[in-house]
């Protein structure tokens, strides 16, 4: 699923000969970044209602890289930068990453794995 999402990132691009839509590509590197600097390298905090300052900022980073990687192709069709269909690809490619790591969110809750 990875794999698909990456490739259809880079067909959004070459398609329609834009590199511009690569721009959220940054945004799919820096998302799991707050993890790995202020959670420890597990996702679990981020469920959790517990957490001091540093936890509350890792959140909030995480969220609003989420918010970026849905905004910027937005704001790129809007200023005409892209067409309306790389826009289209790369939501598909977003909600494909986004059930990507929810699926190995769950499978690393369970234990019996």
């Amino acid at each position: 699923m990875f794999s698909s999402s990456i490739l259809l990132q880079i067909l959004a691009c070459a398609l329609y000969s834009n590199w511009w839509p690569m721009l959220t590509a940054l945004m799919y590197v820096l998302i799991p970044m707050p993890c790995l600097f202020f959670g420890g390298g597990s996702s679990q905090f981020l469920t959790s209602r517990e957490g001091g300052g540093w936890i509350n900022a890792a959140k909030f980073l995480t969220g609003a890289s989420a918010v970026g990687s849905i905004a910027i192709p937005a704001i790129l069709r809007h200023a005409h930068l892209i067409q309306t269909g790389a826009m289209i690809i790369e939501f598909t490619s977003f909600f494909i990453l986004l059930c990507t790591v929810l699926c190995f969110h769950r499978v690393s809750l369970e234990d019996d794995w």
